[in-house]
């Protein structure tokens, strides 16, 4: 059997970028100004005042690409954000690789509280030390029955059914800055938020991870986007 690998973090790696804090301003400007546009440079004041008022069109000509490598469970909470194009790595043409993802220390694990009013909290070490331990066990057994059905000739796409939602999975995801916005409003958590989100811990590490290239990148919007409660416009 192939060596069985446990990891806790993620792979966010910024590939492509098209736009700037500057070509925000050209397209805001555009409406007033025509071609003329092209001739400007940025500017705080406008970006903060499109971001303020909701503008929020300028911010569609930033565009950002990543090479992401995260569980599939996490993978699944992407897929609802209409807003990205995503090209994921098949399990129908590939065999996918035998590493599987397990809560870091420092992940809370026990749920207190009833549905839509709840909070995570740490849990004693051996309740921690026993569920890593039960994890295990389960990707061990299910990878050796994965590829023990692809050694008797099983077609991929079948042998994959019951691969845990912990193994990971690597995709291109591609978001304009808007609605890069829209996915960190919910998919990140920052208590200088206008609107409170709550999403699930190892998204929010990746969405994390997300803003800093786009920080990088184009500043003066980001900071806009913080200083306006981070509301995407």
């Amino acid at each position: 059997m192939t060596e069985v690998l446990f990891r806790s973090d993620f792979t966010v790696s910024l590939v492509d970028v098209m736009g700037n804090d500057e070509r925000v301003c050209q397209a805001a400007r555009v409406s007033t100004v025509g071609a003329q546009s092209l001739d400007t440079g940025e500017s705080g004041g406008l970006i903060n005042f499109l971001m303020k008022n909701r503008h929020g069109s300028p911010f569609e000509h930033i565009l950002m690409t990543w090479m992401i490598t995260a569980p599939i469970f996490v993978w699944r909470e992407y897929m609802r954000h209409r807003i990205a194009s995503y090209n994921e790595q098949s399990a129908r043409y590939m065999q996918l690789e035998p590493v599987f993802y397990v809560p870091g220390p420092d992940r809370a694990f026990i749920q207190e509280g009833k549905p839509g009013h709840y909070t995570f909290v740490q849990g004693p070490v051996e309740d921690y030390t026993w569920l890593v331990a039960d994890i295990q066990e389960d990707c061990h057994y299910l990878y050796s029955k994965y590829e023990r059905r692809i050694g008797r000739g099983i077609a991929k796409e079948v042998a994959r059914i019951t691969l845990p939602l912990n193994i990971y999975s690597s995709a291109y995801v591609t978001m304009n800055s808007r609605g890069l916005m829209n996915f960190l409003s919910l998919r990140t958590k920052h208590e200088d938020s206008m609107f409170p989100s709550y999403p699930q811990h190892e998204i929010s590490v990746v969405g994390d991870q997300m803003e800093e290239s786009f920080a990088h990148h184009s500043p003066l919007v980001h900071d806009a986007f913080v200083n306006n409660g981070r509301v995407c416009p």
